[in-house]
């Protein structure tokens, strides 16, 4: 059964992440990184030689200007007005383009297709993805590519899990994210559309610590 997602709550939640986290957007420099290590694991290769890029759930829009900077015309879609309005003054004049929006609404509203949609830690791993994945599709190019990444389930807790923001005091924001193995996401993504996905975790660059869950397909 569906979780009963409270976008303006989340969008709230959203919002006091972004106001946490602007010394990423206005002081660090463009990167696209898949895991949460710096300089581990695949870069850009990942997405292949696109021309054009969406992000959903594109956070302090990092990855976007990297794109950017090497010609690709790039759009981002993130829930908070907050992070928004952040990225496009910080990453606006580089040609990277910002919209706030719910990434199920704006896949579904919008006319666009792009050669690449993907998500680091993103809207992939916080919308339901019965939901998500075909409307990826919709939106890709032939030939595109959909990617994304986020931590790998924990251990049998699988399909949506609650998420507190800040601990468990303070104001009740949660949200939710999708947390599926491997096979439960490539049996899901071929479902949707795709073919040949290809679903792994790749290790941490110190042994035993937390890996990183990444999935790479093509529209059929």
């Amino acid at each position: 059964m569906p979780v009963p997602h409270d976008i303006d709550s989340e969008r709230e939640l959203w919002d006091t992440y972004a106001e946490s986290t602007q010394d990423k957007v206005f002081d660090a420099d463009p990167v696209l990184c898949w895991t949460q290590y710096a300089g581990h694991g695949p870069g850009p290769e990942l997405l292949g030689d696109p021309a054009t890029a969406l992000e959903l759930g594109c956070g302090t829009g990092r990855a976007l200007a990297y794109l950017a900077q090497r010609g690709v015309k790039t759009t981002g879609v993130d829930l908070s007005p907050v992070m928004v309005a952040n990225t496009t003054e910080r990453w606006g004049p580089l040609g990277a383009r910002f919209v706030c929006a719910e990434a199920l609404d704006y896949l579904s509203s919008s006319t666009e297709t792009y050669d690449a949609v993907y998500s680091i830690f993103g809207a992939a791993w916080f919308t339901d993805p019965a939901r998500l994945l075909p409307l990826a599709a919709e939106r890709l190019n032939p030939g595109g590519v959909l990617a994304f990444s986020h931590p790998p389930a924990i251990p049998g807790a699988y399909g949506p899990q609650g998420m507190y923001k800040g601990g468990f005091a303070g104001p009740a924001m949660f949200t939710y994210r999708y947390s599926y193995t491997p096979e439960q996401w490539t049996d899901m993504l071929l479902t949707a559309g795709f073919k040949a996905p290809e679903v792994r975790v790749i290790g941490a660059p110190t042994p035993g610590h937390i890996g990183t869950l990444i999935a790479r397909a093509e529209p059929a």
